[in-house]
């Protein structure tokens, strides 16, 4: 049963230990796709198993696909190489990365395939994408601009070049990009202006097509040029997730502990693991973070600057308003909770004010709004505040399960 609540004990210590974070959601979901497009076998190891990567291994068994589960870090995905459609809608919870990759590679699918979601889910944009598909000639339709989306696939597509606008979200250009290698002729990827969501997890998304076979080049700054070679089966390796391990990093500064993940920072190649500069910095965090190129890390960064010694202001984080929940009114609104005038938010910005005396008793009660990142980031605040109560604390299993466990590991305390 889930929990409704959970109530941190500060543990008045630094905390020392190990804590391995758990793998990669962003890079298990492209892996997991790609070899439900591969012809053969693909053993992927050091995957990540949560909600998120649950609902993409479901989807791809209901088209066909066999997605074993060996351990509790590996996937073995057996593909024909083509995708067939489901029986049903595809259910994907508030999975954003497998609801935008299905969508497009429901366009290589000889058949009908609808691509839906919770109630979150079918709040958060996908526009954007609906219309490059169509300009492709893909029978797509979404009525109200998020999911549900119906795609009639015909197994391939039309043109040659298409336009993607990525503000809001880079995940529809990677969609476009994986599928672009299924079709039958080479394809342009073009953005309609050089402000994206975050570039980083584009070439995640290269480097996993062509650790797959696939052929993708980088022409400039806003194209790419995929080739029809489809994908191979292969074994692939995924790395820690660096989201989840933000957690961690903050966690061993704003204790003043030693908290060994296994790997290095630097070693890490998802766009969060930039932040480690900034965590690393606390107390001296700089005045202006932005958070453009790092979103889901923008979260830890804002509760860790409210115990910075100066405030902190962080731009280009407008797209954090259309992820799992609006996280700059999440953000603001637990932050005020425990003490108003914390935050401020000035238009898309959002201003910690920042107190390096902040401590002691300061009872809030934090609203998650179902979000995982939300839940983790002010669980950082409780352990230097007493009486800081997550709400929802179970929404932790969208990407990092074992989350308070993790903690308890290396002495955090809980009270139900």
């Amino acid at each position: 049963m889930a929990r409704e609540a959970l109530t941190i004990l500060p543990p008045g210590r630094p905390l020392v230990g190990r804590a391995a974070p758990p793998g990669s959601k962003s890079i298990t979901n492209r892996a997991l796709l790609l070899a439900g497009l591969a012809k053969g076998t693909s053993r992927l190891t050091g995957a990540l198993k949560s909600d998120d990567t649950r609902y993409m291994a479901q989807a791809l068994r209901a088209m066909g696909v066999s997605v074993g589960e060996p351990d509790a870090t590996s996937f073995v995905v057996e593909s024909s190489g083509v995708l067939k459609a489901p029986e049903k809608p595809l259910f994907l919870g508030n999975a954003g990365t497998a609801t935008r990759f299905l969508t497009a590679a429901a366009a290589l699918v000889n058949g009908t395939v609808v691509v839906d979601g919770d109630e979150h889910m079918r709040k958060r944009p996908i526009a954007p994408l609906v219309e490059a598909m169509r300009a492709l000639g893909i029978d797509v339709s979404a009525p109200t601009g998020c999911p549900p989306v119906t795609v009639h696939g015909t197994g391939g597509f039309e043109t040659d070049r298409v336009l993607i606008d990525g503000g809001l979200s880079s995940q529809y250009v990677s969609a476009l990009l994986m599928m672009a290698a299924g079709g039958g002729r080479p394809v342009t990827v073009e953005l309609t202006g050089e402000h994206i969501g975050a570039l980083g997890y584009i070439d995640l998304t290269t480097a996993a097509m062509q650790a797959f076979g696939a052929k993708v080049e980088r022409l400039d700054a806003i194209r790419w040029r995929v080739e029809p070679t489809g994908y191979r089966a292969t074994d692939y390796l995924i790395e820690p997730d660096a989201s989840a391990a933000t957690y961690l990093w903050a966690a061993e500064v704003l204790t003043g502990g030693a908290i060994d993940l296994g790997v290095p920072a630097r070693e890490f190649s998802q766009p969060d693991a930039k932040s480690h500069e900034l965590i690393a910095a606390f107390p001296h965090m700089p005045a202006v973070i932005d958070g453009s190129q790092m979103q889901d890390a923008v979260p830890t960064l804002a509760v860790l600057a409210a115990f910075n010694d100066t405030p902190v202001r962080f731009t280009g984080i407008e797209n954090l308003r259309v992820k799992e929940c609006d996280r700059i009114r999440a953000l603001s609104t637990g932050l005020n909770g425990i003490r108003q005038g914390l935050a401020t938010e000035e238009g898309d910005d959002l201003v910690v004010a920042s107190d390096p005396d902040l401590a002691g008793s300061t009872p809030a009660r934090i609203d998650t709004f179902a979000d995982h990142r939300i839940a983790m980031s002010f669980a950082l605040a409780g352990l230097k505040l007493s009486d800081i109560t997550i709400l929802d604390p179970d929404c932790v299993g969208k990407t990092f399960p074992a989350y308070w466990d993790t903690l308890a590991s290396l002495g955090v305390s809980y009270k139900a």
